[in-house]
């Protein structure tokens, strides 16, 4: 059994809710690898991974649930014990997870069409978001 690492760090924090795709991240980082399993994990409490079809759409779609789940301008006692305005974006976050394994064949995940995997960040100020990608496979 063979382990390896791939870390990637980007900025977020230019929307309110902040979808970045990193299918093709995943695609790399197994290429060539045999049969496996991948596991994304996004650090910080307040991003998330899932997979979706990333599309415009389906963006906008996801955005405003959030934002009609856990508005924004709701008094959160996290609010008021950190004084971070942020309560909303813990909670976003806890819907999801911070992690999303995926299985792989011959160097090829499992991934639907239409199934992108996506970091979803909530929080209300600029983040240096660092994403953990482990991949483990048979040699």
């Amino acid at each position: 059994m063979q382990i390896e690492f791939v870390e990637l760090e980007f900025e977020t924090g230019e929307e309110e809710i902040d979808i970045i795709d990193i299918t093709q991240s995943i695609y790399s980082a197994v290429e060539s690898r045999g049969d496996g399993f991948v596991n994304i994990f996004v650090q910080g409490s307040t991003g998330g991974v899932t997979v979706m079809e990333y599309e415009d759409g389906l963006k906008h779609d996801l955005k405003k649930m959030f934002g009609e789940l856990i508005p924004v301008e709701r008094d959160y006692r996290h609010n008021r014990t950190w004084g971070d305005e942020n309560g909303h974006s813990h909670l976003r976050a806890s819907l999801l997870k911070p992690s999303l394994t995926i299985p792989f064949r011959n160097g090829i995940p499992f991934l639907g069409t239409w199934q992108q995997v996506v970091v979803l960040d909530f929080d209300n100020k600029r983040r240096k978001r660092k994403v953990i990608i482990q991949v483990i496979w048979n040699e």
